[in-house]
């Protein structure tokens, strides 16, 4: 840990400040959202439609609002965008712990869905800016203290929750004021290298901005291609959680084995990302490292299929260990993957994107897997009620990995045709004239 904290202060300020910004982001998100909807369906007794509906306003408000906040972070600053969002998760964090209306609670959702759609685009693009030709180490740490915040929030946030939800929060609605204050004081402005700033460059609307970007093959292509590998990650929150309660039950040996998930898969990535990904860039092609990643998060089903294999053992302990270890090398696995790719993946964004209108870019692509994972998870979700209908239970788990194998493929052929070799850019001043 030390190493990777002398390796951040190589970096400007700037990128300094936007790790731990990420890492408090998530801090006050994660101590929050898990117990939103005990919260809702508890002590407010709302129904669980109702329940379901506020938070899917939360998740469809941020993937929906994606390529809205890319576009204006590329058009107004960075800056101001990733303080936009702090602000609106402010209001909305603190509405949720004070208001018990289904109107305002529904507000409150949106507000924080939004303020995500408004800084994630803006953070990443000012972190690829400023990071410049180091920006794959440079999103490799960014991932370290993106897990931190993820494995940190919910512990923070299962203390104060049994005090009170309320308390909740209202401190995590001060975490996020504080951020506010210091990323007011202390990041500088940033515009990307294309930013319009006379009025001949503000002639682009947004529509021929989008355009563009639906005019650049090697960009969709590698969105969707990547749309899997959500998926697949996002099965550490689905699927590999219900096998594991299934496997272990409701009590609190089932509770220490979910918990083993979350654990393996946040630690291994703040143990090992930079040590994955320096080993990586050493040896090979960012396609190359990406395939390499897509794959092994394929692989990390194998152990899944395995186990169904495995009659459930008699004793408690043979029955605990069947319901832990396969899916604790799954969660392994599933994060090896993920800090293979990531860091490639973010920079690969960039350089498809041509160092223009990044935001937007990376706020589109957040878009089509945001879409891709909420299809993917109905499919498995689908795929894991035929399983126990069937008594066929390999079926998700052959199913995930097939898609690890289509969507490593996919890669493969993009990286060997050269379609994730960055564009040739027209000089600015010729672009300008044209």
């Amino acid at each position: 840990m030390k190493g990777t904290l002398a390796q951040v202060r190589t970096y400007e300020r700037s990128v300094q400040l936007l790790m731990v910004n990420q890492f408090t982001i998530n801090l006050g998100f994660y101590m929050l959202m898990p117990y939103l909807a005990a919260h809702l369906a508890g002590p407010l007794g709302l129904a669980g439609w109702t329940v379901g509906l506020i938070l899917g306003v939360r998740n469809f408000s941020q993937q929906g609002m994606f390529l809205i906040g890319g576009t204006l972070a590329d058009r107004f600053g960075y800056k101001p965008m990733i303080i936009a969002g702090l602000v609106l998760r402010i209001a909305g964090f603190a509405t949720l712990g004070l208001v018990d209306s289904v109107p305002a609670l529904i507000g409150a959702s949106a507000a924080t869905g939004l303020a995500g759609a408004l800084f994630n685009p803006a953070t990443r693009a000012y972190l690829a800016a400023d990071a410049g030709e180091r920006r794959v180490e440079a999103f490799a740490l960014f991932n370290v203290f993106y897990q931190a915040g993820i494995m940190l929030g919910p512990l923070v946030g299962m203390v104060l929750t049994g005090v009170d939800f309320r308390v909740t929060c209202l401190v995590a609605a001060g975490i996020f004021a504080l951020l506010s204050i210091v990323q007011i004081r202390a990041l500088p402005a940033r515009r990307g290298d294309d930013a319009p700033d006379g009025r001949d460059g503000r002639s682009e609307s947004v529509l021929t901005q989008w355009r563009g970007i639906l005019a650049n093959p090697p960009f969709l292509l590698f969105s969707v291609a990547m749309i899997g590998s959500y998926v697949m990650t996002f099965q550490v929150y689905l699927a590999l959680p219900l096998e594991v309660r299934r496997l272990g039950g409701e009590g609190l040996s089932g509770t220490a084995a979910v918990a083993a998930l979350f654990a393996v898969s946040g630690l291994g990535t703040i143990l090992f990302q930079t040590r994955v990904t320096a080993w990586c860039k050493a040896r090979m092609e960012p396609g190359r490292a990406l395939t390499w990643g897509l794959l092994t998060m394929g692989v990390a089903f194998l152990p899944m299929l395995a186990a169904t294999a495995v009659p459930v053992p008699a004793g408690a302990t043979g029955a605990w260990l069947l319901a832990a270890v396969p899916p604790a090398l799954s969660a392994l696995l599933l994060a090896l993957g993920t800090m293979i790719a990531y860091p490639f993946e973010m920079d690969t964004i960039v350089r498809l994107s041509g160092d223009r209108l990044v935001a937007t870019h990376y706020g589109f692509y957040n878009t089509v897997c945001g879409v891709g994972i909420a299809l993917g998870n109905l499919l498995t979700g689908a795929a894991l009620d035929a399983a126990r209908a069937a008594g066929v239970s390999a079926l998700p788990w052959l199913a995930l990995f097939a898609l690890g194998l289509g969507c490593t493929a996919a890669l493969y052929g993009l990286h060997r045709t050269g379609r994730l070799d960055p564009p040739a850019r027209e000089p600015r001043t010729a672009a300008m004239a044209a």
